[in-house]
C-alpha cells in the first residue's frame, strides 16, 4: 500500500469554472489530474485530499465531483479546505460519501498501517501579526487539530505510520511558532501535508515543522501529479478502522 497526496483539485462539474482564469499553470486541468492519477495510483493505494476539492456551494452540487473521484483508483481521504463551502455536517457528509472515500472531521482514520488526522488550519502570523478574529479562528483550528491528534493516538498501533493533513500552511514566513505548529510538533507525525498556496513551487515552500517533514501538495505546484509520501508494504486498506465514524 502506498500513500499519495494532492490538494486543491478545484473541481466544478455542476457549475463549470475553468481554472485557467487563474493563470497558465492551470492549463490541462482537470484532465491532467486524471491522467497522472491513473498512471500512478493502484486500487490498493491511499490518496490524501487536503482541501478545496470542489467549487460547489451545496452538497448536492459537489456529489458529481465526488463521483468523479470514485472513478479513480485508491481510497480517498478528504479534508475540508477554505473553498469547500458545500461541506455539510460530518454526519451528512459521511452518509453521502461514496464507499471509497472517508473524511477527517475532528477525528482520524486508520487505513492499513497508516493513521491519518488533520484539520483545515487558518491564517498564521508571519511578518505581520494577526487581527483578533483571525487569532480566534486560528485557536479554534488548533483545538480541532488537537482533537484529531487525540483520536489518532487512540487508533495507532505499534509500527503504524502517522500523517497529519492541513489545508492552510502550518506557518507563514519567517515561520514563527503558532498554535498549529505547537500541536504538530507535540504530536510528532511522520509527515505533514498542506495545500492552499498556488503559484508556489513545492521546493520553495515550507519543508519542515519542528524537524518534521512538510510537503506542499497543491495540485498546480505538483503539475497535477499526486505526490508519493510513503510505501508501507502493508495490507491494502479494505475499509476504515471500526473506530472511525465512517465505519459505524
Amino acid at each position: 500500500m502506498r500513500v499519495f497526496a494532492i490538494a486543491d483539485l478545484h473541481l466544478s462539474t455542476a457549475q463549470p469554472k475553468p481554472m485557467t482564469v487563474f493563470g497558465p499553470g492551470w492549463v490541462g486541468h482537470p484532465q491532467a489530474i486524471w491522467d497522472h492519477w491513473h498512471e500512478q495510483v493502484r486500487p490498493e493505494d491511499v490518496v490524501l485530499l487536503p482541501g478545496d476539492l470542489s467549487w460547489a456551494m451545496r452538497l448536492d452540487g459537489a456529489l458529481s465531483d465526488l463521483r468523479l473521484l470514485s472513478d479513480l483508483p485508491g481510497t480517498k481521504v478528504l479534508l475540508r479546505g477554505n473553498h469547500d463551502y458545500w461541506w455539510p455536517t460530518a454526519s451528512k457528509l459521511r452518509a453521502a460519501l461514496p464507499p471509497d472515500q472517508v473524511a477527517v472531521v475532528n477525528d482520524a482514520v486508520r487505513l492499513g498501517n497508516v493513521v491519518i488526522g488533520g484539520s483545515r488550519g487558518w491564517l498564521t502570523p508571519g511578518h505581520e501579526p494577526l487581527g483578533a478574529e483571525d487569532e480566534r479562528l486560528l485557536a479554534r483550528e488548533a483545538e480541532r487539530l488537537s482533537l484529531s491528534v487525540g483520536a489518532a493516538e487512540r487508533l495507532r498501533q505499534p509500527g503504524d505510520h502517522f500523517i497529519l493533513m492541513l489545508h492552510y500552511p502550518p506557518a507563514s514566513p519567517p515561520y514563527p511558532a503558532n498554535p498549529l505548529t505547537k500541536v504538530v510538533t507535540a504530536a510528532r507525525p511522520d509527515v505533514v501535508v498542506y495545500g492552499h498556496l498556488h503559484g508556489v513551487a513545492p521546493e520553495r515552500a515550507m519543508k519542515h515543522v519542528g524537524g518534521i517533514p512538510a510537503h506542499l501538495v497543491a495540485a498546480d505546484g505538483l503539475r497535477f501529479r499526486p505526490k508519493l509520501l510513503l510505501d508501507t508494504g502493508g495490507a491494502p486498506p479494505l475499509s476504515p478502522s471500526p473506530d472511525h465514524p465512517a465505519a459505524q
